[in-house]
């Protein structure tokens, strides 16, 4: 039994006899016969009574009520046929902030690869209103980034936190202090990141704190801000998992509520996620737990 004869009997069974049918599909009337037989042959079946024409039997008015399920079923079963194959040949898009591409996106990679070596990845690499707005536009299938400030098309699970920390040249005046306060980072120029960086929000409400203004330089790579503090007396504002070059160090500096979230981005609207894209999330996850 195969599709074609399906579809004949239904077409059959639509059109009313056997040489409707077969103008409809195109064929030959022999061939809508031989179809049909082969058909009987399978089910063990009488479907027409004789004469040919588009009587059913008993029987066959019984195959015939479920020939519309028999279709949907096997076209179905196909098209998740067709989807398992994709998935292991297809490629995954996956964003993530630039702090994870030292360590958690390359070993996730490294051992997804072992289980689907001909799903090929695609990583970009950006800021939590970037990847967010690449997610809405069905440009990333999930993402690794902080929590956006609109949730209305995504979901965002928190897998654990990133936190604030304050950087600067290993000659500074402050770089030997254990305990610095907030407010003495204040009379020096500070290196941050914009405005749709993972902690600017955090780090303008205790700006907001003080009186005093700092001078304030803007840099929109993070993990750049580093070099300029090496050179310049100035303060970097980064994250605690920036990795520092030589000569800068990580300044002490007594602040509360410093914890930012940071987790996995997906689509509302994501109703089928492949057995990759479940793997790929998995492993991601589990890396992320030895961050």
């Amino acid at each position: 039994m195969d599709l074609k004869e399906l579809t004949t009997f239904q077409t059959i069974l639509q059109e009313g006899n056997f040489s409707r049918a077969a103008a409809k599909l195109n064929y030959a009337q022999s061939t809508i016969t031989n179809q049909v037989q082969r058909l009987e042959k399978e089910l063990g079946i009488k479907l027409f009574k004789r004469g040919w024409d588009s009587e059913l039997t008993a029987s066959g008015r019984i195959f015939a009520a479920e020939i519309g399920s028999l279709i949907r079923h096997w076209n179905y079963v196909a098209d998740q046929a067709k989807a398992l194959q994709q998935e292991e040949i297809g490629t995954l898009r996956i964003g993530g902030l630039e702090s994870l591409t030292e360590q958690v996106l390359p070993k996730s990679l490294l051992r997804f690869m072992e289980h689907k070596p001909k799903v090929s990845c695609h990583f970009v690499i950006g800021n939590t209103a970037s990847l967010s707005h690449a997610l809405t536009q069905n440009q990333l299938d999930f993402a690794i980034c902080g929590e956006p400030a609109d949730l209305s098309s995504v979901h965002f699970e928190p897998l654990y936190h990133e936190r604030l920390s304050f950087i600067a040249g290993n000659n500074h005046p402050l770089a030997a202090r254990d305990e610095i306060t907030f407010e003495e980072l204040l009379g020096y120029p500070i290196f941050a990141g914009g405005a749709t960086c993972l902690y600017y929000s955090q780090l303008a409400k205790h700006f907001s704190r003080y009186t005093d203004t700092p001078f304030l330089h803007t840099v929109s790579q993070i993990s750049a801000i580093a070099g300029f503090v090496r050179q310049i007396p100035s303060i970097g504002a980064v994250l605690e998992s920036t990795p520092l070059p030589p000569n800068v160090v990580r300044l002490q500096v007594t602040l509360k509520d410093t914890a930012i979230p940071v987790g996995l981005l997906q689509s509302r609207n994501d109703e089928y996620l492949s057995s990759s894209k479940k793997l790929l999330m998995q492993i991601v996850k589990e890396e992320l737990l030895h961050f």
